[in-house]
């Protein structure tokens, strides 16, 4: 499968990897495991979607962040295997984290928009489990952050 050309398809572009911001590395095999480090909402190294859900942004723009942190995890995905898509079985797992007010209780509807594009581009393999949870702040002050984890063929 060429998830760039399905990305683009569907209207997106598969970002480049993003580089590390502390001391960790974007993604670790371990096994048959691939661990996505969480991903924000900065595509190509252009901020965006800074602020709370609920008080600077709407759910809308929610989601589109957490569609950028999906096309992130592609982007880190795509780095650990070189291109070859062929090593992947499966998305497992994603955790997020909704950057929000407190009264703010539609997190899994902001998520939705990294599961919605994950099936999409994945098909029947981007289906996964997941959690969606408020914070009352996240790094640089993005709306949302999302890990991943991959089965590996």
């Amino acid at each position: 499968m060429n998830i760039a050309d399905k990305l683009k398809d569907l209207g997106y572009e598969l970002p480049a990897a993003a580089a590390p911001a502390a001391n960790y590395v974007p993604y670790m095999i371990a096994g048959n495991t691939l661990y996505i480090a969480g991903q924000i909402p900065f595509l190509n190294a252009q901020p965006m979607h800074k602020g709370r859900v609920g008080e600077d942004l709407g759910v809308d723009e929610g989601i589109e962040a957490a569609k950028a942190c999906a096309l992130n995890i592609l982007a880190q995905a795509d780095a650990a295997v070189n291109g070859d898509w062929g090593k992947i079985k499966k998305l497992v797992k994603l955790g997020a984290f909704v950057n929000c007010t407190p009264d703010f209780y539609d997190h899994p509807k902001v998520v939705n928009g990294a599961s919605d594009l994950m099936v999409a581009v994945l098909g029947a393999s981007g289906k996964h489990a997941r959690f969606a949870v408020g914070a009352p702040s996240l790094p640089l002050g993005v709306a949302v952050e999302i890990d991943a984890i991959f089965e590996l063929a």
